[in-house]
């Protein structure tokens, strides 16, 4: 790929770069005032209080805290993210044209959130199932297999108690109620970010350069854009299916986008239309 400079970058990519940082910037401004941006274009679970219907799109050009106190954080998610629409997007936007490229990515971010919360939505009815299972039959073993199972702590006092009266009723009770508080609290968890959109953008690179040779961290030979691009799809298969503790990456957003491009990808290919 040649080297270029920033004005040389095509113009939607430019403009989606310069978009994501006023809004990083933003939203660090904003946050001592009192105001999270984030309530209103993350994206939230459908049943959270702060999903709103426009966050598919918003939360695209949104990323990492807006606490200025996680700004590394903040930083290290948008560089990422810009780096790879600027080095992967430029050519994608060369060979699709502007309009058509615009279209690709939003149509990837937001078919990336799209996704996400469909697994979202099998997980959450998972756990609603555990607790009905829970609440038909509570016990401590019960209570104790769940917390495990979601790497959640209860308090000291109320396992104490309830291991020595197991017919504890006040035990019962308070173990339901915080199943069903963290239950509750999932669908506040916001998802920023256009890796979604992205990945779909390393896919689009794949499949219209499948052969092109890239160069990979600690990997020291070159790899062929098809086997990179799986090789990427694959770990974020695993990671997401593994649900590792402390990982707060959205893998199934990614792999959304992957699939989104594929199918807007193919469609295109199938009706022969001459990209512009």
């Amino acid at each position: 790929m040649a080297n270029f400079g920033f004005r040389d970058v095509p113009v939607v990519v430019k403009n989606i770069i310069i978009i994501n940082i006023l809004m990083v910037v933003l939203q660090l401004v904003l946050f001592p005032m009192g105001i999270n941006l984030q309530n209103y274009l993350a994206l939230h679970y459908f049943t959270g209080e702060h999903f709103h219907w426009w966050q598919f799109l918003t939360h695209i050009f949104m990323h990492g805290s807006p606490d200025p106190a996680d700004l590394g954080e903040t930083v290290g998610h948008i560089f990422f993210n810009m780096f790879g629409l600027y080095m992967f997007g430029s050519v994608i936007e060369n060979r699709l044209g502007s309009k058509r490229f615009l279209l690709f990515y939003l149509i990837c971010g937001m078919g990336a959130g799209l996704c996400y919360l469909g697994v979202n939505s099998l997980e959450y009815n998972a756990i609603y199932k555990e607790i009905m299972t829970f609440q038909q039959h509570p016990t401590l073993q019960g209570f104790s297999t769940f917390l495990s199972g979601h790497h959640l702590s209860a308090s000291h006092q109320l396992i104490t108690t309830w291991s020595a009266d197991p017919n504890c009723v006040d035990c019962r009770n308070m173990a339901l109620g915080g199943m069903m508080e963290y239950y509750h609290s999932l669908g506040d968890v916001p998802m920023v970010g256009a890796s979604g959109a992205v990945f779909g953008i390393l896919f689009a690179f794949a499949y219209l350069f499948p052969d092109v040779e890239l160069y990979i961290m600690f990997i020291p030979v070159p790899v062929k854009a098809k086997w990179a691009v799986a090789g990427y799809a694959a770990i974020e298969l695993f990671s997401g299916i593994g649900r590792f503790q402390g990982d707060n990456i959205a893998h199934f957003a990614h792999l959304g986008g992957m699939l989104f491009a594929f199918i807007l990808l193919r469609i295109w290919v199938r009706r022969r239309n001459n990209y512009y």
